[in-house]
């Protein structure tokens, strides 16, 4: 009996292993085949990361097809690489050509493609503020035929944040967004929550050094606000607090259980560069101070912020402290949840419209003629610095 279990053990173990093997062959012939060009769809866009993917939004966007195809796009025919001999070496023949602008800042000119075709377009990505990566170079004026950035007026726009109607359609952010009124009120649930709330600003930063100047702000409005017998609480690196690293997402919880408001203060100014900072107040129910060089009108509801740059130290102080003090007037701000909610399209829908865009996009041939002058509008005074 013994002896016949031994050999039914011996016989699973070899069928394990012959899948096993079989299953690896099948992966190493499968990447052999998606490495060749020629192996895939004639439909394919080829996308070429000129630049390094290991800066966002590159890395976002992966290698292959996979992202598009783990995302559920609507289109999922792109190939992205960072293989410049995809096509033995005639990077011409990429639909497109992709380019991050914070590698940019420190390449020359003979770094660049020395070819390009008519059909193919070059793509500028970033991320990053435009006042802390300006683009400098004349090279570049007349060079991008497409933008892929964090301005809603990019070709492609690669925002942070998402604003959907509570059924799930996607509104904005967007330049000229006609907001629907709330009715200022809350559920009874959100409103108990806020009474039982005692601290008054919380923020969470590691960045100690800005072209904004946020810190100092931040330290201004905590002198302001200490004549009140409240404070600003900084966490992380620029400040005196931590958050418990036993507790996961230990921050957020703070912030939400204890905080009315919470700094969404941006580490320089450029046009709508609003970044996942706003997120951490909204998907939290905080009531945002934001400080930064956008239109905010184009993403938060009217009536649900306060803006730092539009008062003193001293008036943005006792604001804060009368509505701590009137918990149904602050509850006001968040009277907007009940009809928007706010979520980060970085890895999904982001990632979707550059493939969207190759697919619906590609018989229009633009440039940016003045690219310098839309990426920073006093690019010549910041070069200069």
């Amino acid at each position: 009996m013994n002896g016949e279990r031994r050999t039914y053990v011996t016989m699973w173990r070899i069928k394990c292993l012959c899948v096993l093997l079989f299953g690896i062959a099948l992966l190493q012939t499968f990447a052999e085949v998606y490495r060749k060009a020629d192996r895939l769809p004639n439909e394919t866009k080829f996308i070429l990361l000129w630049t390094t993917e290991e800066l966002a939004p590159f890395y976002i966007l992966g290698q292959g097809q996979r992202k598009f195809i783990e995302k559920n796009c609507a289109y999922i025919n792109c190939y992205v690489t960072s293989d410049r001999y995809l096509f033995d070496g005639d990077t011409t023949k990429f639909d497109a050509v992709a380019f991050n602008g914070r590698s940019l800042v420190t390449m020359s000119k003979s770094q660049l493609p020395h070819r390009r075709s008519d059909h193919q377009k070059f793509i500028y990505f970033n991320m990053e503020s435009a006042d802390n990566y300006p683009i400098c170079s004349p090279y570049f004026d007349d060079f991008f035929n497409w933008t892929s950035t964090y301005r809603l007026d990019s070709d492609i726009p690669f925002p942070y944040l998402q604003v959907r109607y509570r059924d799930g359609e996607i509104i904005g952010p967007k330049a000229g967004m006609d907001w629907d009124e709330t009715e200022g009120i809350i559920d009874e649930d959100l409103f108990y929550r806020i009474q039982n709330k005692t601290k008054a600003v919380a923020w969470f930063v590691s960045n100690c050094k800005s072209r904004s100047h946020r810190l100092q702000l931040a330290k201004d409005l905590q002198r302001s606000l200490s004549v009140y017998g409240y404070s600003v609480d900084i966490y992380g690196k620029c400040g005196p607090y931590t958050c418990p690293r036993e507790q996961e997402n230990s921050c957020n919880s703070i912030l939400e259980k204890d905080y009315f408001f919470y700094l969404a203060f941006e580490n320089s100014f450029s046009e709508d560069y609003v970044t996942e900072k706003l997120l951490t107040a909204l998907q939290h129910d905080v009531v945002p101070i934001v400080f930064g060089g956008a239109d905010y009108s184009r993403f938060l509801p009217p009536g649900s912020y306060l803006d730092a740059r539009k008062s003193t130290p001293e008036e943005l102080a006792s604001t804060i402290v009368t509505l701590i003090e009137y918990p149904k007037t602050y509850s006001h701000y968040l009277s907007w949840k009940r009809k928007f909610t706010y979520k980060n399209p970085m890895y999904d829908d982001n990632v979707c419209a550059v493939c969207a865009a190759l697919n619906e996009r590609m018989d229009k041939h633009t440039t940016y003629k003045d690219f310098r002058s839309w990426w920073v509008p006093n690019y010549e005074k910041r070069c200069a610095e």
